[in-house]
């Protein structure tokens, strides 16, 4: 009978938690700058700005109809859907998937079908875009482990919806399932969140850097909380939001009380261009 007893994996140094930093900062980057990440994005066509049906920067006739879309190609307009060239008319539902996976392409592009609040739109991510061609990284403060905070998460008895503004003007519903509560500074903050699909949380934030040292505001993706609702906050891996790098997108701004009173000098903060 063998007397050998499998020990405890080794307490995670702060070496060790700063070298995992590095590796998911260069990942971030990688996304950030692949084919069809954010950078890629050069337009997000609402349909109902444009009710013949014709989009001048992208082919083809896109048509809202009820609970799909419409998308009518003659061979010229150079569109494949599912791999196969289109020439007719085909229907579409919203893509849901990683970019490069969207049924729709034209030569290196890809046309991704998108709805939000019961708006139809197209969104088109071209390799070839500017502000790929520019980007250079992102800015981010390095590690600290003074940045990991304990926290708690506080579901609502049910979800909650508010009205807030987006990133293209606009103003839509942000749904909201709980709080996130920690220490920073010496006083306790608040986040409002929403639960991902993984149980993971996420929150739009703000804080006494945003729209001078950082962004104007970033998100926050803490991993689920533990089954007394505890989680580890850790602001080293705050994030830009899709539209820090390229002006097309959606993004909510933050919802009330979102907004902390203190410098959050930590993650990442702006987008390097040449």
């Amino acid at each position: 009978m063998s007397t050998d007893r499998q020990r405890d994996p080794a307490p995670e140094t702060p070496a060790d938690a700063a070298e995992r930093w590095r590796h998911w900062h260069g990942q971030r980057e990688a996304a950030v700058s692949s084919s069809y990440g954010p950078l890629s994005l050069t337009g997000t066509y609402w349909l109902s700005d444009f009710p013949e049906g014709r989009i001048p920067a992208v082919p083809g006739e896109w048509r809202e109809d009820g609970g799909e879309v419409l998308l009518s190609a003659r061979a010229e307009d150079g569109i494949t859907v599912d791999g196969k060239p289109l020439t007719g008319t085909v229907r579409l539902a919203a893509d849901h998937g990683p970019v490069h996976a969207s049924r729709v392409a034209t030569g290196g592009r890809r046309l991704v079908v998108l709805r939000r609040e019961g708006l139809w739109a197209v969104r088109d991510f071209d390799p070839g875009s500017e502000a790929r061609s520019a980007f250079r990284g992102i800015e981010a403060t390095p590690y600290d482990e003074r940045w990991v905070v304990p926290g708690v998460y506080r579901p609502y008895g049910a979800e909650r919806s508010v009205r807030v503004e987006n990133a293209d003007g606009r103003e839509r519903g942000l749904g909201l399932a709980g709080e996130l509560v920690f220490e920073l500074h010496g006083g306790e903050h608040t986040l409002q969140v929403a639960v991902e699909e993984d149980g993971s949380l996420w929150a739009v934030f703000a804080d006494a850097t945003s729209g001078r040292d950082s962004y104007r505001f970033r998100f926050l993706r803490p991993a689920a909380p533990a089954a007394d609702g505890s989680v580890t906050v850790d602001l080293n891996r705050a994030l830009l939001p899709p539209c820090a790098f390229a002006d097309h997108f959606i993004c909510p701004f933050p919802p009330p009380g979102n907004t902390l009173d203190t410098a959050v000098a930590a993650g990442e903060r702006r987008q390097l261009t040449h």
